[in-house]
């Protein structure tokens, strides 16, 4: 298998994140170079039409697309340890989990950083500032939401990291490093202090 991926990059990362928490051998890397337009040419639309990275070539020649779909993939291949749900209900109560913050959390993050800063300028075109800043408003909230949860539970999804945590914690990092958003600063104790945890695992520098 062959994963294609792109540096600083935060999809590829929940991915490369996943891989290792499985401890996963054999999957290959090729980088993508977003800045260069490498994701927009015809090689790679023809494995990632929408020109997304990551993108996952299976053994058989065929393209597996989207974050989560290639974790749910590589969860088949190696259930255990399980960061899925290990039956239906629980399989379900952390989907719920990683939908809302893919949807809400990293969603706005995502969105203000394609839309205020600099940097994304000449991938993203056009730019919407002012759409960018109602974004960041609501990451806010929905942070405090999160924060909320992390104070009477320890992980995203529950009593133990899933799935969702990578989510999570790659997009916190995305913020951090682009936004500078910090949640001790932001007055979410609970966020910070499980943000310092998963950045203790190993996982985290993959």
């Amino acid at each position: 298998m062959k994963l294609f991926v792109s540096p600083r990059a935060p999809n590829p990362r929940r991915v490369l994140m996943f891989i290792a928490e499985k401890g996963l051998q054999g999957i290959e890397t090729a980088v993508v170079d977003l800045a260069r337009g490498e994701h927009r040419e015809a090689a790679f639309r023809a494995r990632s039409p929408l020109s997304k990275v990551p993108a996952l070539e299976l053994d058989d020649g065929s393209t597996l697309c989207e974050s989560r779909a290639i974790c749910t993939y590589l969860e088949g291949l190696a259930p255990e340890p399980n960061l899925m749900g290990h039956d239906f209900v629980e399989r379900a109560f952390i989907e719920m989990a990683d939908r809302r913050v893919e949807l809400y959390l990293f969603g706005c993050i995502a969105n203000w950083i394609r839309h205020c800063h600099p940097g994304l300028a000449a991938l993203e075109q056009p730019q919407f500032p002012d759409f960018g800043r109602s974004q960041g408003e609501k990451l806010r909230q929905i942070a405090g939401w999160l924060d909320a949860e992390l104070e009477r539970q320890p992980f995203v999804a529950g009593t133990r990291f899933t799935v969702a945590d990578i989510t999570a914690f790659c997009a916190i990092e995305f913020a951090r490093g682009l936004m500078r958003f910090q949640p001790r600063q932001e007055g979410l104790p609970h966020l910070q202090a499980w943000r310092d945890r998963v950045a203790e695992r190993p996982s985290a520098s993959a």
